[in-house]
């Protein structure tokens, strides 16, 4: 399973998010507002998901707003932070 897939699969399962199914997200969908209408209570709960299912912390608001704009924009920072 790619960094993508699980991040989609955590994101329905943790979010509760009843009414799509992982592979119905899109890569480049926003996250938030229009694409899967995530709020703010969603963004903290998905820095606790990111940081205990990658180790990846996201302390810096201004990178966590980049990183949390699509799939593909988050898959990239964890990726980046796990290089060895």
């Amino acid at each position: 399973m790619t960094i993508k897939e699980k991040l989609k699969k955590m994101i329905v399962e943790e979010l509760n998010l009843e009414e799509i199914q992982p592979e119905e997200i899109e890569d480049e969908a926003p996250l938030f507002g229009e694409g899967l209408g995530l709020d703010s209570l969603d963004a903290v709960e998905l820095v606790v998901l990111v940081e205990k299912n990658f180790g990846v912390e996201i302390k810096n608001l201004d990178k966590g707003r980049i990183a949390f704009q699509s799939i593909n924009s988050l898959a990239a920072f964890i990726e980046e932070r796990n290089q060895p």
